[in-house]
């Protein structure tokens, strides 16, 4: 069968199958009650900007109107949010100009475990004002120093679990495992995909992760 589906159909549909889903409040046990004019909605939707790895800034800033959507979860690709201090300044000054708030940065590596290059990540954070660092792949023994710079810039760590293939993190319930006795800012990402090749219910994995649970990857 032809695949007639348009690039632009595929990026709206994966944004409504989101919304379904973030406006689902079984899927977290979150209460039936709507929240009230005052209160922002318990679960926001929001984009990461690797799913435009192969577009601009200016491209992406685009495709994030035409669907509506202003919350991003921003990575060094591209020049979405690049490391270097004045070309993030340039990016974070477009996100403003459109209306485009930051909630999250990521996925971001930790391959060392030293403090310089653990404070470069958290600086890099904090100058655009974003609250959680989504991190790929760090090892086990340097989630103690990373606890150090949670506790120092309040930003909180969300592991991304990676499926079957990643020997260190291949379901949020190792995630959980890792972190229960660490500060409670010390949490997961959970990307649905990999969680449900990894054999894990993705609902039991986000009931489990509770107030731990700070990002959600989807796919379509």
């Amino acid at each position: 069968m032809k695949n007639t589906l348009s690039r632009r159909d595929f990026v709206c549909s994966g944004a409504l199958v989101g919304a379904g889903f973030a406006a689902s409040s079984d899927a977290f046990g979150l209460p039936e009650e709507s929240p009230s004019p005052d209160e922002a909605p318990p679960i926001g939707l929001g984009i990461a900007s690797y799913t435009f790895r192969n577009f601009s800034r200016a491209q992406m800033i685009g495709f994030m109107k035409q669907l509506h959507v202003l919350a991003l979860n921003a990575k060094d690709v591209k020049d979405h949010l690049p490391m270097d201090v004045q070309q993030e300044a340039t990016a974070l000054a477009d996100y403003a100009a459109a209306g485009i708030k930051l909630h999250a940065a990521g996925t971001i590596y930790f391959p060392k475990d030293e403090d310089a290059d653990i404070r470069n990540k958290f600086e890099y954070c904090k100058r655009a004002g974003i609250g959680v660092i989504v991190a790929g792949d760090p090892a086990p023994e340097t989630l103690p120093r990373m606890e150090k710079f949670v506790k120092e810039y309040d930003i909180r760590i969300a592991i991304h679990n990676h499926g079957p293939e990643d020997k260190l993190w291949h379901s949020p319930l190792d995630v959980l495992k890792a972190v229960k006795s660490m500060d409670p800012r010390m949490g997961c990402c959970i990307d649905v995909g990999h969680t449900a090749r990894a054999g894990t219910d993705v609902v039991q994995a986000m009931h489990e992760a509770g107030p731990r649970l700070f990002n959600v990857h989807m796919k379509t």
